[in-house]
């Protein structure tokens, strides 16, 4: 272990090759977890190799969903997963994008910084992507520093931060850094056997940009045999010992454990010349995969969305579904719903044989409608109901239309002439015309009333939460939500925006404006997720029992 005094940190950078989508994020952040079981302090940071600043304009199609950090970033989805793997926040600077370096340089450019030279890839774009990867290292507070570099080995768009990569390996000592290949073993059906071409292939690109990997990690469907390792070590110029099987497993959680039968957080340990005694602490990890495992019973739950064909535009839900299914020892089904296809008449036979609803966060007209439909639906039903982000919205306008009798509210974002606009737009958004990083971004504080639903669900007066929105709940309106029964339960301290409303005497009616599944973590699984999750097994339970009652009586 590194001294008392200020850490310098060591550095893993993860590489793929072969195919996009191999699991990059998974292997980082199961290496992340095995070190951090071993009583060293890890960070992962992500840099992605696209134009794009920041994913916060591209469309949840395009990339999965947004992830927002503590600090207002908007960041990959990737960055959820070092998250809820490690429980500890990532920022800004654990997410790096093509787009941002290149502005930084543009930008400094622009001053006059470069004092007259040419400005090039090399060495100006490299450098700056250094500077980033070192930036957190530098800070004293980590060991090990792992950073996932995005896309694939042979991408004309990775090659400076492949260069990049050569460069800080050339520049530090032997054992500071460490790269790790993730690759693909193929089955051949037809030949009855795995193929080791492809990943000769990646590795001869990776060395062609003047990288050697350390240790190659080998997504497979099939046990990697003794001398077929010994084949790729040959080939690959790696140790047969460093060469990792990773094989598909049923829950992503469970890969830390594949990972550690494999020795991959040894080898690291090992090559970074890091001395650790510490038996690997997975005890409270090895709990949660057995709740997750060996449910005692299940719960349909209907997760009403307009991206649902793209179950990663909401990853955070379903991951943060899997953490309070695991609490609640239950199995959560998700049965997705387009809100598109959703309607007042077709309601009933879609919802019926839910015992929950959560409606999705999403932006624009499209689908609103038919979360509009379903949330009457739950309420008149007393179905268990969580609106998130615009499903709180959506819940309003619901309220305000069918229960206060204002038959045209809506939200400004849809419809800006509408005579009750219970959701409008914050005074400091009014006046921006840039899309990108100006919505309401990152953590906010929100104070809890005394004796609701909500407080019985927190614990406690003061929380936190991260948010991703331009639209509020109208203040104007309070009194007459609250007047008819629909109460604002979360309102935060500094500008009074309403952060929560729920609705007492059903089962479990609570629509929240910000995101709590950005917070759940397979350690500290969100109280609001749990809850929920809770109350739609309350719910199945009572259904089944009356319907077994009926079934005796006939």
């Amino acid at each position: 272990m590194a001294s008392k005094a200020r850490k310098t940190a060591k550095y893993i950078f993860v590489t793929g090759g072969v195919t996009s989508s191999l699991g990059k994020g998974i292997i980082a952040s199961s290496l992340a977890k095995l070190l951090q079981a071993r009583g060293l302090s890890v960070t992962i940071q992500k840099f992605d190799p696209y134009l794009n600043v920041d994913p916060g304009t591209m469309n949840p199609y395009e990339h999965g969903e947004c992830y927002v950090t503590d600090d207002g970033a908007e960041t990959d989805l990737d960055l959820g997963h070092y998250e809820r793997f490690l429980n500890v926040r990532t920022s800004q600077a654990n997410n790096v994008t093509t787009g941002r370096i290149y502005h930084n340089v543009i930008t400094a450019e622009r001053r006059g910084d470069f004092l007259g030279k040419t400005v090039q890839i090399v060495p100006h774009i490299t450098d700056e992507l250094k500077r980033n990867m070192l930036l957190l290292g530098q800070t004293g507070d980590y060991d090990i520093v792992i950073t996932e570099i995005g896309g694939c080995v042979g991408d004309i768009e990775s090659l400076p931060f492949l260069e990049a990569v050569r460069q800080v390996k050339f520049e530090m000592e032997e054992h500071d850094t460490l790269v790790i290949h993730l690759t693909l073993i193929p089955y051949l059906n037809s030949a009855g056997e795995l193929k080791t071409k492809p990943t000769q292939h990646s590795v001869r690109m990776l060395q062609e940009a003047g990288i050697q990997p350390d240790i190659l990690v080998c997504r497979t469907e099939h046990p990697l045999p003794y001398d077929i390792r010994k084949k790729i070590a040959l080939f690959c110029n790696v140790q047969v010992n460093s060469v990792i099987e990773a094989m598909d497993a049923d829950t992503i959680y469970a890969v830390p454990l594949l990972m550690l039968k494999e020795r991959l957080d040894q080898r690291a340990l090992y090559m970074l010349d890091i001395y650790n005694d510490k038996d690997v602490d997975l005890d409270a990890w090895k709990m949660f995969l057995s709740r997750l495992k060996n449910p005692i019973d299940s719960v349909r739950i209907g997760l009403v969305g307009k991206y649902v064909e793209l179950h990663d535009a909401y990853k955070s839900i379903v991951e943060s579904f899997i953490h309070a299914g695991a609490a609640n020892e239950c199995k959560v089904s998700i049965e997705w719903i387009h809100s598109e296809n959703l309607t007042e008449e077709n309601a009933v036979e879609k919802l019926e044989n839910l015992d929950g609803v959560l409606v999705a966060p999403g932006f624009g007209e499209r689908g609103i409608e038919g979360k509009i439909a379903a949330i009457q639906y739950v309420r008149e039903n007393k179905i268990p109901f969580f609106g998130i982000c615009l499903g709180m919205q959506m819940a309003v306008i619901e309220y305000a239309r069918n229960v206060i009798g204002w038959e045209g509210a809506h939200s400004m974002e849809m419809d800006t002439n509408t005579d009750h606009p219970v959701i409008h737009l914050m005074e400091d958004q009014k006046d921006i015309s840039n899309k990108g990083g100006t919505m309401r971004l990152g953590a906010y504080p929100c104070r809890i009333k005394k004796d609701t639903l909500a407080s019985h669900i927190y614990g406690k007066t003061n929380i936190s939460e991260r948010h991703r929105h331009r639209y509020e709940f109208n203040n104007k309106y309070l009194k007459d939500f609250e007047e008819k029964g629909l109460l604002a339960t979360g309102i935060n301290p500094d500008n009074n925006l309403v952060e929560m409303v729920e609705l007492p005497g059903h089962p479990f009616y609570v629509g929240v404006q910000f995101h709590p599944e950005l917070k759940s973590t397979v350690m500290n699984p969100h109280p609001l997720f749990v809850h929920f999750v809770s109350a739609a097994l309350t719910y199945s339970q009572e259904k089944r029992s009356v319907e077994a009652l009926n079934t005796s009586m006939h």
